[in-house]
Order: structure tokens, then C-alpha cells, then sequence
């Protein structure tokens, strides 16, 4: 009897719950929602209100060392790169100098003997070159041709000639060795060449000896 009693309860029971929620079900949603989002809010609030353990701490202080070391590593590795690369150039740069004006003295010694066969040929006097003297025009040919192929050497390692009559003072490419009033010439200007200079590419070898015109 006891047993069909509580039967009949449970069926009222569930009869009613169903009419309630048949009546008002967003009632009855709004209160499940409210109830899980009340527990989630309770396990978040719970979450954070847990401190990390000691193990945790230690791990993240040795992670910010290894991240401090990392980047002063890397800007050292970045300084010597920088610093070889710029040690490369310079090398570079020495080697390229040592390909060009490695010549330079044994040019400067060559320059003695152009100006001996310039002097050479320019102290004949024309009027003895004839068929009269064919011993002294053989010789004058032979001087010229010697100082065109001299010449012709130095173009073809770099040496140039510098010859700057009319030409403006440079005191990085002449040397004056005295000023004067020149009629027609500018003041500032190379009046007078008294030795040839010389560039071995584009560098200063030999300063040309000058006379330059002043003003009046």
C-alpha cells in the first residue's frame, strides 16, 4: 500500500513540474543558465585565486634570464659581424690600393729616365736634322721613338702625364716654384712648366714644377 502510495506521488510530481514548464519554459532556462554560469564564475574566481607554486616561480625567473642572455648574445654576434664585415671591406680595399700603387716606386725611378730622353730630344736643334747629318737625325729618331713607346707604357699602367701650362694653380697636382707678372696670363695660372708631373691613377706621383702668373 506504502509502495503504490509513493508510486502516485512521483507521477503527481512529474505531472506538475511538466505543467510549470509547459506554462513558463524561458523561466526555467534562465534559471539553469543562471545556475551553470554561477559555477563557471565560481571555478574562474577560483582559478585565478591560485598562486603558482614555487617550482613555477623558479621556472619563470630562469626563463627571463635565458631570455636576457639571448638578446645580449645576439647583439654581440650582431656587433662582430658588423665588425668583420667591416674588417673585410678594409682588407679588401688594402689589397685593391697594394694592385695599384704597387708600382709607384719603380714608376717614380722610370720617370728619371722619360726626363732624359724629353730633354734629349728637345735639346736638338731641327735645323741640324737633314740629309747633311743622317747620324744625327738616326739618333734624334730613335730618342723620339724611345720617349712616344716610354709613354705609351705608363698610359697602359696608369701613368699620366701632367703638363699644365695655361692651366689653373691646383696645389695638389703642382708645385709652384716661383710667382710672376705674365702678360697675358691670368693671375693664378700656370705661367711656366719647368718639369712635368705625373698621376698614376688619378693619385698625385710627381708634382709638375710651375711658375705661376700673379697680378700686375
Amino acid at each position: 500500500m506504502a509502495h503504490w502510495s509513493l508510486r502516485v506521488l512521483r507521477q503527481r510530481c512529474l505531472v506538475s513540474v511538466s505543467q510549470t514548464l509547459l506554462r513558463n519554459p524561458s523561466r526555467f532556462l534562465c534559471t539553469a543558465v543562471q545556475q551553470k554560469n554561477g559555477q563557471a564564475e565560481d571555478d574562474h574566481s577560483g582559478t585565478q585565486k591560485t598562486e603558482q607554486s614555487p617550482a613555477e616561480k623558479q621556472l619563470a625567473e630562469e626563463k627571463a634570464k635565458l631570455e636576457e642572455q639571448f638578446k645580449e648574445i645576439n647583439d654581440k654576434y650582431k656587433r662582430a659581424l658588423a665588425d668583420t664585415e667591416n674588417l673585410r671591406q678594409r682588407c679588401q680595399k688594402l689589397v685593391e690600393e697594394a694592385k695599384l700603387y704597387g708600382i709607384q716606386g719603380f714608376c717614380k725611378d722610370l720617370l728619371e729616365v722619360a726626363d732624359i730622353l724629353e730633354k734629349a730630344t728637345e735639346s736638338v736643334p731641327k735645323e741640324e736634322l737633314s740629309r747633311q747629318n743622317p747620324h744625327l737625325k738616326n739618333l734624334y729618331d730613335g730618342l723620339l721613338m724611345t720617349e712616344v713607346q716610354i709613354q705609351k707604357v705608363f698610359t697602359k699602367h696608369g701613368l699620366v702625364k701632367l703638363n699644365p701650362l695655361g692651366a689653373k694653380f691646383d696645389p695638389y697636382e703642382h708645385e709652384a716654384l716661383f710667382h710672376a707678372a705674365v702678360e697675358g696670363k691670368d693671375p693664378g695660372t700656370v705661367a711656366l712648366v719647368t718639369k712635368v708631373g705625373y698621376k698614376l691613377h688619378g693619385r698625385t706621383l710627381r708634382p709638375a714644377l710651375v711658375g705661376v702668373a700673379k697680378a700686375p
